[in-house]
């Protein structure tokens, strides 16, 4: 009951707003999804409320008539947040409080908090950060108008153009002081990456939505214990494991952030140096919750943001997970007839993780080579370099020879190209 709940939390209403030509069961799935996102920063939802407008208004967002009712609402069930699922400008949002009474957020805000809370690495903090000032930066202007009683000439000129101008050189700085530290992140990465691509192993990663099973189907393959929830957003920074296939080829398999309808583009931008791992990748893997209403929907709203950071081209597995759910297990069967490149897993079962196992070695299999090689013992440094980084399926010491059958990587097996038997 609603009487029970504990006294901090926040108790929220949740705005959508029907426009003409809108589907209505569009912005009932979304307004679905941002009590979820509620419910993951800690929130009680008191009330999903649908607004049906024939314009957006530039003062209100919604109106002050229909402000002015949410406000007898938002009393009646003593609210102490709105959160609309649409960009509201600051002049709105501070309209809108002072007919409401209570504090009002929007979609990209309550995003940007969910990720504050989240990020527990300095890449990730720093990643949120940058990104909750570009949100912050081009509303400044707005912000100050309240404190302007005079305006002269073209441009707003009154007692809040001081603070304006030094907020916003104040947030610039912090801008590119931000970028500038992301930058020695993507540097680190990049030499992470090289030093990978040294040892020749598969790098792959987990994309999809979020709350689709990405890190729990990480745990699975790895035997890793990361943090997994079933909530949006569980995890942030991206984790990487040392997978080994059962030809016994090691990979690197990195989980990343998850994605949702409506992710701001300025969030993306900010999250770059995380999401070039799904750029850099020989495989992505699309973690799909087959069991979700709305997949088709968050099918594409995943392709649109690797289209964004331009992964989509990348070779891709699809992976239709929670088929111990039954209505995942009749979803995955139909999907499987549509893509090419998939499997159906339980990542929580552990279920059809043979046959994933079998994708992705499938997918890979053109990264490597098998040869018949006969290497002399004296060549040590050959020997501990086809440890290091192959595969050995057969060997047999002879004398002073070492007759080896190995799967290495192209770059590998150009250097042992001389001992090919």
């Amino acid at each position: 009951m609603i009487e029970n709940q504990d006294q901090t939390e926040e108790r929220v209403l949740l705005i959508g707003v029907l426009l003409p030509g809108d589907e209505e069961w569009r912005v009932r799935d979304t307004l679905d999804e941002l009590a979820q996102l509620a419910e993951s920063a800690g929130a009680f939802v008191l009330e999903r409320i649908l607004v049906r407008q024939p314009k957006l208004k530039a003062g209100h967002f919604i109106g002050t008539g229909k402000a002015e009712e949410l406000g007898e609402v938002a009393a009646e069930q003593k609210a102490t947040m709105v959160v609309f699922d649409d960009d509201l400008s600051p002049v709105q949002g501070r309209n809108l409080e002072s007919v409401l009474n209570v504090r009002v957020l929007d979609r990209t805000q309550l995003i940007l908090d969910i990720f504050a809370m989240r990020a527990q690495t300095r890449e990730g903090c720093l990643q949120v950060e940058l990104a909750q000032h570009q949100y912050l930066l081009p509303r400044l202007r707005n912000m100050w108008t309240h404190l302007e009683r005079q305006k002269g000439g073209i441009g707003l000129r009154g007692p809040g153009e001081t603070q304006l101008e030094m907020d916003r050189r104040r947030i610039q700085d912090l801008i590119r002081t931000l970028k500038r530290d992301l930058e020695l992140v993507r540097t680190r990465r990049a030499e992470q990456r090289r030093g990978r691509r040294r040892h020749g192993w598969a790098l792959v990663s987990l994309v999809g939505y979020t709350n689709a099973g990405k890190s729990t189907l990480l745990n699975q393959l790895s035997g890793a214990s990361i943090y997994a929830q079933d909530q949006l957003f569980a995890t942030l920074d991206p984790t990487t494991r040392q997978v080994e296939l059962p030809t016994l080829e090691p990979m690197l398999m990195t989980d990343t952030v998850g994605f949702i309808q409506k992710l701001p583009t300025h969030l993306v931008d900010s999250f770059k140096a995380t999401l070039e791992e799904v750029v850099e990748a020989d495989l992505l893997l699309h973690v799909v919750d087959a069991s979700h209403p709305q997949v088709e929907m968050q099918l594409d709203a995943v392709h649109q943001v690797l289209e964004e950071i331009g992964g989509l081209d990348k070779p891709m597995l699809y992976v239709f997970n929670k088929i111990d759910d039954e209505s995942g297990a009749r979803a995955a069967k139909r999907l499987l007839r549509r893509f090419p490149n998939t499997a159906a897993v339980s990542a929580k079962t552990g279920e059809g993780m043979e046959t994933l196992f079998e994708g992705i070695a499938e997918c890979l299999k053109d990264r490597t080579e098998e040869l018949q090689l006969s290497i002399p013992l004296s060549e040590g440094r050959l020997l501990a370099l086809l440890r290091e980084r192959g595969v050995i399926l057969e060997s047999n010491y002879d004398g002073g020879t070492a007759e080896l059958r190995v799967r290495v990587s192209h770059q590998l097996a150009a250097q042992c190209a001389c001992y090919v038997a």
